[in-house]
């Protein structure tokens, strides 16, 4: 069915059938007052409430890392991380060596 032809019936249904006149006392008072009932949703206060719920987690993680880096055991061997990073760059770099060099 053609979209035109489909439109034209609606609209002669929608003739034949008029809306009736009963319409309940102060209905559209009615409706209008349910509609100022409902709240306004407010994305900021949605925020402010996901964040605050996330403080409390976020320091408890920070003072657990914090125990542990203090806690620590101290005799753990330290890399020295600069001399660890200029061997990685430059083993790249620099020519493999024989494995006999007196040959």
């Amino acid at each position: 069915m053609k979209l035109a032809e489909l439109q034209r019936k609606l609209i002669a249904a929608a003739r034949a059938h008029p809306p009736s006149n009963q319409v309940p006392y102060a209905f559209e008072k009615r409706i209008m007052a349910r509609l100022q009932l409902r709240p306004v949703l407010d994305v900021w206060a949605l925020w402010a409430r996901g964040l605050w719920r996330a403080a409390a987690p976020c320091v408890a993680v920070m003072l657990l890392l914090s125990a542990w880096s203090v806690l620590a055991p101290a005799n753990t061997p330290a890399t020295d991380l600069p001399s660890a990073f200029d061997n990685a760059v430059l083993a790249a770099a620099e020519p493999e060596q024989p494995a006999n060099p007196a040959e």
